[in-house]
């Protein structure tokens, strides 16, 4: 079996300095790393992950926590936290909350005991306070946790600004948003505030309606809107829902109900995931947010805090774009 030493002889240099360029630490001339990295391909040297992690006091294993592993957003997004962190040569621990706070709380205590290096929080079911209490590194995703937790999210306030003015756009004068839960201060919220700031400007009639839950499946979504919205659905031109699988249901109901979208009602959503892009006939106009950079951006921001490195810990907030569909 290839050993460090090996490399380092290979490469005509030190066992300390093969190291140095394996954990990125130190500075290493370009020339000196390539000699290494050349030696490590040429050998197939496998670096030891037992040995780096009792080395560096670290488990190499990153905590993510989810509000639905079915649903398309986070499956999406897990896969671009996964991508950027096995660059580095990290692990994902996946745990699924299901919208319970309970289970929130026993995998923060699950993962606190099985030593990972840090967690990455999309799920958000508990108060601000338990967050600010786990004591390692800890990313949010669409929350604002502390001045010294960051976060990244796509820039909520725009897209529901967007959204809205869109909508106006195509002639619509009525307007109803179908929101997300509105009692924890979460940034997707803001999606809300540009719906009633805009409608307000605009001197347009609106209206806001909590029931864009992120578990929600078809079946939760039609009975939602048969409960909630059926008897005046007529009373609206255009829809604005916090997230595609809500304004997607919206579509089939009230085509369903023979209301012709986009001619009676038009409907625009919020994501543009992975279930969005293969809709046709129709495709859905919604607002696109980048979950490949929020992914790696998540990953990236993590693992500067659990290796120490003071540069670009700051709070990220990406563009969104609009993807004109069949529902406008």
């Amino acid at each position: 079996m290839v050993s460090i030493k090996d490399v380092a002889k290979a490469a005509g240099v030190s066992v300390t300095t093969v190291s140095r360029v394996m954990n990125n630490r130190g500075y290493i001339g370009k020339e000196t790393r390539k000699k290494v990295e050349n030696a490590m391909r040429e050998l197939d040297y496998q670096p030891n992950q037992i040995a780096r992690a009792l080395l560096k006091n670290q488990s190499f294993v990153i905590g993510i926590i989810v509000p639905d592993l079915s649903h398309p957003l986070f499956s999406e997004l897990i896969n671009w936290i996964e991508a950027y962190a096995s660059e580095k040569d990290y692990k994902l621990l996946v745990c699924n909350s299901l919208q319970n706070a309970e289970k929130e709380t026993n995998y923060i205590s699950m993962l606190r005991k099985n030593r990972v290096d840090g967690i990455i929080m999309c799920s958000h079911n508990l108060d601000v306070e338990e967050y600010r209490n786990v004591a390692m590194p800890i990313v949010s995703f669409d929350r604002i946790l502390s001045s010294t937790i960051p976060y990244v999210a796509s820039d909520n306030y725009r897209g529901g600004e967007v959204a809205t003015n869109h909508l106006i756009e195509k002639g619509c004068n009525k307007l109803l948003h179908i929101s997300g839960p509105l009692d924890y201060e979460l940034l997707p919220n803001r999606r809300s505030d540009a719906f009633q700031l805009t409608c307000m400007k605009s001197g347009i009639d609106c209206k806001i309606i909590q029931g864009a839950h992120v578990k929600a499946t078809f079946e939760d979504n039609w009975n939602f809107i048969d409960r909630e919205i059926a008897s005046h659905l007529t009373d609206y031109d255009g829809i604005f829902c916090s997230n595609d699988f809500m304004a997607y249901t919206l579509y089939v109901y009230a085509s369903k109900k023979g209301i012709k979208v986009p001619e009676q009602l038009k409907i625009i959503g919020y994501d543009y995931h992975s279930f969005t892009r293969m809709l046709r006939n129709p495709s859905l106009t919604t607002i696109k947010q980048p979950l490949d950079r929020i992914g790696k951006r998540l990953s990236s921001l993590l693992i500067n805090q659990i290796e120490d490195n003071d540069l670009d810990r700051n709070n990220t907030v990406f563009d969104v774009e609009l993807i004109q569909g069949d529902t406008t």
